[in-house]
């Protein structure tokens, strides 16, 4: 369910701002995004994994309070990241 340190460190490296960005809202929502998708995909062969898909929920509102914060601050910068990401909204 959780993602790889290799992977991590990609995800961290295409969406950070400048060099050594960990903590920007736009790596935090990537992975994020990356963790929920993950969760999706457990969920597909694993049904009735309720304590899992509370964590699922957990996750995607965090997510969505980052990007409310995102959009509150800054427009075309969540706009550019919905984009990016592939996130409905």
């Amino acid at each position: 369910m959780s993602i790889s340190a290799e992977r991590k460190a990609e995800v961290i490296k295409t969406n950070a701002t400048k060099t050594g960005d960990t903590g920007s809202p736009e790596v935090q929502v990537a992975i994020l995004t990356e963790r929920i998708t993950n969760l999706t995909e457990h969920f597909k062969t694993h049904v009735k994994d309720n304590h899992s898909r509370r964590g699922l929920l957990k996750l995607v509102s965090q997510r969505r309070q980052l990007l409310d914060y995102v959009r509150q601050s800054d427009e075309p910068r969540y706009k550019t990241l919905i984009e990016k990401l592939g996130i409905r909204r």
